[in-house]
């Protein structure tokens, strides 16, 4: 009998020694075929300081030097637009990534970092951890095996607390060079891609954005909203801010062509999410959005900390697609998407016109005869 093949070790790099990097130094920790064996910081003494507090061999300061320990994976955890840099380093080595979100803050960029992982054949992950929640999990089975069905409708809120300290903490948040966009960009992107895995391929997004609270210390948007139109003829509205002084948490709500809905609640902001509605069938299962005695203000390495256990397991997923030969449950390309949709909503706030993407089709199309807007006894095309 032929003896099974030992199971491949994986070296990893870390790039980045900031907040998130906490998540992924636990979530590699955690994993029995891994070795983290360096970290990367330009800031040195943090790169020192991560080494040391996680046993980890090597710090350095630069990307090639992470990528000259013979890596097998790199983690990319560096600011928003310097994601591009590190991954096209990383495919010419040959190097598997697994980025943070945004994968980066332009379009064509993002575009870029994907074809070049292709054309090396190394894999490239990016981290939506919200995805693997079970209640998020649940409502894409119902869309899938038609409790919900194919959704028509969908609503996203993104009503969430953010104390100046959160943008002075880092000089590259909050500005469109180094952060590249604000709420859409930092934290609604996860509730976009939720949205676009649920609902499908886009084709049309209309939208507006606005600094209500934060403009004397960022130049990006503290607020957005949007109207989404899929292909598939769905409709979704997005809210998103930083502006509460009290946090609601987020919710994303979605109503099937079965007639059903169900609404994902994550509160306070960092928690697993949960299932405040599943309503089939004629009946309602219900709990409260916003519990008493929640303390609703978190801050951010709590956020972050409460995450811990999803990106766990897309990083597992991450290395069984690498032993497997398989595509990760999340790529490059699927990150691309919620990227095109955020940015559609800056470019439709600065000309004040829709973006459109695709045509709409199946059930989307118009079944519905809209009658001419009077206003005041004044028809629409009067020009009013």
């Amino acid at each position: 009998m032929t003896p099974s093949a030992a199971p491949r070790n994986f070296r990893v790099g870390i790039a980045g020694c900031g907040a998130i990097s906490r998540n992924h130094l636990e979530a590699f920790k955690s994993l029995d075929n891994v070795r983290i064996v360096g970290v990367c910081d330009v800031d040195e003494e943090r790169a020192r300081t991560t080494a040391r507090a996680w046993d980890i061999p090597a710090a350095v300061t630069t990307v090639d030097e992470l990528l000259d320990l013979d890596l097998d994976i790199i983690s990319v955890c560096t600011p928003h637009p310097t994601h591009e840099a590190v991954v096209l380093k990383a495919a010419a080595a040959g190097v598997h990534v697994l980025c943070e979100k945004p994968i980066a803050t332009r379009l064509e960029a993002a575009e870029c970092m994907v074809a070049a992982c292709e054309e090396a054949g190394v894999r490239f992950g990016a981290l939506f951890q919200r995805r693997f929640w079970p209640a998020a999990q649940k409502i894409r089975t119902g869309i899938d095996d038609g409790t919900l069905g194919r959704p028509i409708m969908a609503q996203c809120s993104v009503m969430l607390h953010r104390a100046p300290d959160y943008y002075n903490r880092d000089a590259w948040r909050g500005t469109w060079e180094n952060d590249g966009g604000g709420v859409l960009m930092s934290q609604a992107v996860h509730q976009i891609d939720l949205l676009q895995w649920y609902l499908g391929d886009v084709a049309e997004v209309f939208g507006r954005v606005n600094t209500y609270r934060h403009g004397e210390y960022i130049d990006v948007e503290d607020s957005a909203t949007a109207v989404i139109t899929f292909t598939s003829g769905a409709m979704a509205t997005v809210e998103a801010t930083t502006a509460l002084t009290t946090n609601l948490g987020i919710q994303l709500r979605i109503t099937g062509e079965s007639g059903a809905s169900a609404s994902l609640t994550e509160f306070p902001e960092g928690s697993e999410g949960r299932l405040d509605l599943w309503a089939t069938d004629g009946k309602i299962q219900e709990e409260l959005v916003h519990p008493e005695g929640v303390e609703p203000n978190v801050d951010l390495s709590m956020i972050n900390g409460q995450l811990i256990p999803f990106h766990t397991i897309q990083v597992r997923d991450f290395v069984e697609a690498l032993e497997s030969g398989q595509e990760p449950a999340i790529t490059g390309r699927d990150a691309l998407k919620s990227l095109r949709i955020l940015l559609a909503v800056y470019e439709s706030s600065r000309t004040g016109q829709p973006v459109r993407f695709a045509p709409v089709d199946g059930f989307a199309k118009s079944r519905v005869g809209i009658p001419t807007l009077v206003l005041a006894g004044v028809p629409a095309e009067a020009g009013v």
